[in-house]
């Protein structure tokens, strides 16, 4: 049985460290970065004290899955996930880089968060409550909560930076950020991604009820970076227990969120000490969405 290790945060000497992320440390190594997706897990964007063992080697493996999958929609920005092919100077940090870090081409990142909404839950279902609309798209009369929309639907947000909550914004703001040509590009592609993955989640038992992607341009390219349908980025139910008209079970971290809703902290730093038996319930759920995924059971 594959030893639980946890890594709550990296510390490379050699290495030139450019951004601490919610979960992701970011390196510069010259042509390429080094992306180390740790265990930290966040909630309405605060990070916990407390990491979730193995939740970094989970994250990356379903990206390099979906990666692989969606190769033909859109290119990526992965170039390796195998530590033999990094660079010499990654070398000394082999065992905490293996499964859970990955190569990735210097791409200049859209500063817009690409959502794509097919069921109507979370922030869309407020809007929704507030005057019928997500992001400036009128949504027909009479849904309930986590019902599925009739279209998936482009609701992009800005991209804010660690702590600060992204703002919700329409689609002329994008092409305001961005130009009309690749807010174009962005808007398409988001939604065939999203169809193409939640077909597929769908097989597995999975419903993929929103998620969002991000963009870079490489050499001139529109490339998908950072990670892609998983856990931390999508909102994922068991298809066999869905019943709209209220919030659902999930395979993210909303079980995550409900416990800090129950205890009633007011989503502001810092963020309380999670109990033991919520930080395995979450390591959990996540390895439940990889093997449902994969179909591997010890892929991790």
């Amino acid at each position: 049985m594959k030893t639980i290790t946890t890594v709550h945060e990296t510390d490379f000497p050699g290495l030139k460290l450019i951004k601490r992320g919610k979960v992701r440390d970011l390196y510069d190594l010259g042509d390429a970065l080094l992306m180390v997706a740790t265990d930290r897990i966040s909630a309405f964007d605060v990070i916990m004290p407390n990491p979730v063992p193995q939740k970094g080697e989970i994250l990356t493996e379903i990206s390099l899955f979906w990666f692989d999958r969606m190769a033909d929609l859109v290119p990526n920005h992965l170039i390796s996930s195998n530590v033999n092919d990094y660079p010499e100077a990654c070398r000394p940090y082999a065992d905490v880089l293996r499964g859970r870090s990955m190569l990735v081409r210097k791409a200049k990142p859209l500063p817009v968060e690409c959502v794509v909404r097919g069921y109507i839950s979370g922030s869309g279902w407020k809007s929704y409550l507030e005057d019928g609309t997500i992001c400036g798209i009128a949504l027909p009369d009479g849904l309930k909560e986590s019902d599925q929309l009739p279209e998936p639907i482009f609701t992009p947000s800005t991209k804010e930076e660690l702590g600060a909550h992204d703002i919700n914004i329409d689609y002329d703001e994008v092409v305001r950020l961005i130009g009309p040509g690749p807010a174009d590009d962005v808007r398409r592609l988001s939604i065939a991604l999203y169809r193409e993955g939640a077909a597929y989640a769908a097989t597995r038992g999975i419903i993929i009820a929103d998620t969002k992607f991000e963009f870079g341009i490489f050499e001139g390219r529109l490339i998908l970076i950072d990670e892609i349908l998983t856990p931390d980025s999508s909102r994922f139910w068991p298809k066999d227990r869905y019943q709209p008209g209220g919030a659902q079970e999930s395979f993210d971290k909303q079980y995550l969120r409900d416990y800090l809703i129950s205890i009633k902290w007011n989503k502001t730093p810092p963020a309380p000490e999670l109990p033991p038996e919520v930080i395995e319930n979450t390591r959990l759920k996540y390895r439940e969405a990889l093997t449902l995924l994969t179909g591997t059971p010890d892929a991790i």
